[in-house]
């Protein structure tokens, strides 16, 4: 900004020069009156209706159930009978193929060692199972 010297008398002059400040506030001026019609400017987007009628998906099959103990027992879909991991495979392998595929739920007893849910995680994915979920029995 300029600031005068002083006058005659030698003390300084406290007067501000405003014209560049006026300057700057018309040119900002300009600026916001051409761009404020282009932000009001509104794009039209087309949005997809929903008709809960209609369904694109498939029947569901039931999802298949997987109880793990703390000792390394498998159990399927509540068999009383323990699954050896070759018959799990197995069976991993058939509900693989259907179609559609079925939900794996896996139960994991709290004292169960990760290693054995990440093998029979590892099973499935092998397997080409891609439905997997785990359940809890919402008690600690």
């Amino acid at each position: 900004m300029a600031m005068s010297s002083g006058n005659e008398s030698g003390s300084p002059m406290s007067e501000i020069n405003v014209t560049p400040l006026v300057d700057v506030m018309l040119v900002l001026l300009i600026i916001f009156m051409i761009t404020a019609p282009l932000m009001s400017h509104r794009i039209t987007v087309k949005l997809p209706t929903a008709n809960p009628k209609t369904t694109d998906t498939p029947p569901l099959t039931p999802p298949r159930d997987l109880a793990i103990k703390d000792d390394g027992s498998m159990y399927l879909d509540d068999d009383q009978n323990p699954i050896t991991e070759t018959e799990l495979k197995a069976k991993f392998a058939v509900f693989a193929s259907m179609s559609p595929q079925p939900e794996l739920q896996i139960r994991a007893a709290k004292d169960t060692e990760f290693k054995m849910v990440r093998k029979v995680l590892g099973d499935a994915k092998d397997s080409g199972m891609v439905h997997v979920g785990f359940m809890t029995t919402g008690k600690e």
